[in-house]
């Protein structure tokens, strides 16, 4: 009888492992259904009706990607000509950096889903020598093409504060989003199907970038964070805005109110200076007159 019931319990052991196993297969499979297999679903992409559907959002009037003319660091050109027809990721990113190690095996898998329909290209802002980051991109298995950054080519993009950053591109070459910091895989999935063509769950909305993508757009922001505009006339308020993006911030940024505003929402200093805008603005207190050149070229008065 011990024998039989011995038995019983191994053979119902065994089918919960079976069962166990099934099961979590049938999850890994259903998280990547209409995922997996890009050409399956070569469908046109049909906006959500839903309200309650994941929205993502594109820049209504994007402008070109700025040139990318260079060598990776196995000496390989990168350049823009093999873009059309592609997304393209470019992913600001180094070795050193916690967040951007976590990123790679989602860009991987990426890339991996939807190969020669998306090009990723990694911005390496690394101050190690190259040989030491492809040393570092064969231990990660990175297979993307990988540049080191340089002064023109961060200024090229705006000026890149945080990394991870990634600029998504459309298969024209315009820059209709930007990522900074670990963004979800799946909202990534939606924005490429997206531009792909392809069927996704979302809804697509559009807006003005007014330095969310680039910052030198800042102005054409109406609205800064954590500046309050209530109670100036609508021509007040543009007096005000003209003065944010010609004075600049005092925190040794070096850019203008309204891009510092835009581009650290936590700096104390720009939140004071655009409060004593908005405040001298509305009692008519003129904006102060910038000193008069010295210099060479300074033209007499």
């Amino acid at each position: 009888m011990a024998n039989k019931n011995t038995l019983v319990v191994l053979a119902l052991a065994a089918t919960a492992l079976v069962l166990a196993g099934a099961s979590h297969f049938m999850r890994r499979e259903t998280a990547h259904v209409g995922l997996s297999s890009v050409s399956a679903s070569a469908a046109p992409a049909k906006p959500a009706d839903d309200a309650n559907a994941p929205v993502i959002r594109f820049v209504k009037d994007p402008e070109m990607a700025p040139p990318l003319e260079v060598q990776d660091i196995v000496g390989k050109p990168v350049n823009k000509t093999n873009w059309d027809g592609r997304v393209v990721l470019v992913n600001f990113w180094a070795t050193w950096c916690p967040p951007c190690r976590e990123e790679i095996p989602e860009l991987l898998e990426l890339k991996r889903i939807y190969g020669d329909q998306l090009q990723v290209i990694g911005i390496s802002e690394d101050e190690d020598p190259p040989a030491k980051v492809l040393k570092f991109a064969q231990r990660f298995g990175i297979y993307y093409p990988i540049v080191m950054a340089t002064p023109e080519l961060i200024a090229s993009y705006g000026g890149v504060p945080a990394l991870p950053t990634s600029y998504l591109i459309d298969t024209h070459g315009r820059v209709v989003q930007k990522h900074s910091g670990l963004y979800p895989i799946d909202s990534y999935h939606r924005e490429i199907r997206a531009l792909l063509g392809l069927p996704t769950d979302a809804r697509i909305e559009t807006f003005v970038d007014a330095g969310q993508v680039f910052l030198r757009n800042a102005a054409n922001a109406t609205e800064l964070p954590g500046v309050d505009f209530k109670g100036l006339t609508a021509d007040e308020k543009k007096r005000a805005l003209h003065r944010m993006n010609a004075e600049s911030c005092t925190c040794g940024c070096g850019l203008t109110l309204s891009q510092c505003r835009v581009n650290d929402t936590g700096c104390p200093t720009s939140k004071d200076l655009t409060a004593q805008v908005v405040k001298e603005v509305a009692h008519g207190v003129k904006a102060p007159q910038a000193p008069a050149s010295t210099g060479a070229n300074s033209i007499p008065q």
